[in-house]
């Protein structure tokens, strides 16, 4: 069964992961992946993308033998940047972690965080996936081209929800729809929620004309019919899903986001290779494969090193798509 996004609000309030037990031969001491008391942050609300990639890669690492008990708890706030500036602060702490991702680097940028992503230890990008453009079911848009149209009108008139702060992937997004569709991006109504749980409410509520969101956050409310698909935001379409890319909808628009997992800075070379090789393994395992195939999570691996390259040229591009934006 795929992760259900209920399932993780309601873990979020009641759930403490609990591995295999003690008197289990492995639990990830042979291999030197398992860290006793690791906590996992996630740095905004239950229900995100954030959370059901930490709750997920928590579950499926014990479940592999990899470790025996992993706490997932929320910290959310300013786009992950309270989490971000807990995280920083906790210089020197093996056994704390936090799942980020494009967001953050965003939310640093228009929050003007006191701390950034460079100040962390990089450890692994995990995963890549699409955005998708949603409404409710009862919305008057029944194509990508509806809503377009509309939008064009009067674009102060339709507020646009996305579950991250301006900078992050759901703000790009919808920006750089607007762009490819003629409507000045500085015109656009954007409403910031904090993840993708906040934001889900709003849309069924309709009091946003739209959403943009990751395609494994709303995956379960689409083919509940809860939620009307208008298009995704990737290269090709999603397999199982009825919905065309912005593309081929005619609006020059290619855009993914990703995932990863950070940790606090000051960590010792074993510290921080026991964080890699648990995401390594994590990686390996039948358990993450299942899941990313399930939740329609695109492999997008890189540890160390390699990562925190990466997370340099993101913040890069973030300041280029907003001076190209006019933002």
């Amino acid at each position: 069964m795929r992760l259900r996004t209920p399932l993780a609000l309601l873990g979020a309030a009641l759930l403490v992961l609990v591995g295999p037990p003690l008197l289990t031969t492995g639990g990830g001491t042979d291999s030197g992946t398992h860290i006793p008391g690791l906590r996992l942050m996630v740095p905004n609300t239950p229900g995100g993308g954030y959370d059901i990639t930490a709750r997920t890669a928590a579950k499926n690492a014990e479940d592999a033998g990899l470790t025996r008990s992993v706490e997932v708890f929320n910290l959310p706030g300013a786009g992950g940047t309270v989490g971000l500036t807990r995280l920083v602060g906790e210089r020197g702490n093996g056994k704390l972690a936090m799942s980020m991702g494009l967001g953050v680097v965003g939310a640093v940028r228009s929050n003007d965080a006191p701390r950034t992503l460079a100040d962390t230890t990089p450890i692994a990008r995990l995963t890549e996936e699409q955005d998708v453009v949603v409404v409710a079911e009862d919305s008057p848009y029944r194509t990508v081209d509806d809503l377009i149209r509309a939008w064009k009108e009067n674009p102060g008139r339709l507020p646009v929800g996305g579950g991250s702060s301006p900078g992050g992937p759901d703000h790009l997004a919808p920006m750089l729809m607007a762009q490819a569709a003629g409507i000045p991006p500085r015109d656009v109504n954007y409403i910031p929620f904090d993840g993708g749980g906040e934001l889900l409410a709003s849309i069924l509520g309709n009091k946003v004309a739209f959403g943009v969101s990751g395609v494994g956050e709303y995956r379960d409310q689409i083919e509940a019919g809860e939620l009307r698909l208008l298009a995704v935001t990737g290269p090709e379409r999603v397999p199982g899903l009825d919905a065309p890319t912005l593309k081929e909808s005619g609006y020059d628009v290619e855009f993914t986001n990703w995932r990863g997992v950070v940790a606090p800075p000051g960590l010792t070379e074993a510290e921080r290779g026991k964080l890699v090789r648990l995401l390594e393994e994590l990686h390996d395992s039948k358990e993450w494969q299942e899941s990313m195939e399930r939740n329609g999570w695109d492999d997008a691996f890189l540890t160390g090193e390699e990562f925190g390259a990466f997370l340099a040229a993101e913040d890069e591009r973030v300041v280029s798509v907003l001076k190209g934006l006019g933002l």
